[in-house]
This record gives C-alpha cells, sequence and structure tokens, in this order.
C-alpha cells in the first residue's frame, strides 16, 4: 500500500477513536467506544443527542483537535464520519495555508 495512503487511513481511524471515546465519555453514553458506528446519526433517531448534547460535542471536537465548527453549519453533526471529515478538511486547509 502507498505510504501517503496508509498515513491518511491511520489519522482518520485515530480521530475516529478519538471523537467515540470522547462522545461516550462526555455525554455518559451507555456504549463502548467501538459500539459506534462511524454513520449512526447523532441527532434525532439515531443516538438521539439534544440541542444541549450537540453544543457539548462541539466544544469537545473543537477542544480536541483545535478546529471550529460554524454555528451555521450543523450538517457536520450529522454523523461522527461528518466531524472526522470536518477535522481532517481543517487540518489539509491548515497545512496548505502554512
Amino acid at each position: 500500500m502507498d505510504p501517503e495512503i496508509a498515513k491518511r487511513i491511520d489519522e482518520r481511524a485515530e480521530i475516529l477513536g478519538r471523537i467515540k471515546a470522547d462522545l461516550v465519555a462526555r455525554l455518559d453514553l451507555p456504549f463502548e467506544p467501538d459500539d459506534l458506528h462511524e454513520d449512526v446519526s447523532l441527532l434525532g433517531s439515531g443516538l438521539g443527542l439534544d440541542s444541549l448534547d450537540a453544543l457539548e460535542v462541539i466544544l469537545a471536537v473543537e477542544h480536541a483537535f483545535g478546529v471550529k465548527i460554524p454555528d451555521e453549519n450543523v450538517d457536520i453533526l450529522r454523523s461522527i464520519n461528518t466531524i472526522a471529515d470536518h477535522v481532517l478538511a481543517e487540518r489539509a486547509a491548515g497545512e496548505g495555508g502554512s
């Protein structure tokens, strides 16, 4: 496997693991991090998080990864994967802007 691809896969796996662990710990979810599927809906019928939980998720992601989640872009909170996508995009933008 191409080393660059392997690096990106590892980076995404690390981010997903941190997001899952943070969600379980901060929101006191009755799951283990590995129980959470990356595409589970965070709000509504998936995990059933409410607006206060969503705010906690935003603060956790911003603190853990040093990225901003715009107030007007709640689509980022659609799933664990969409959060990871945002973190990776912000990191890439930061690297490109250096």
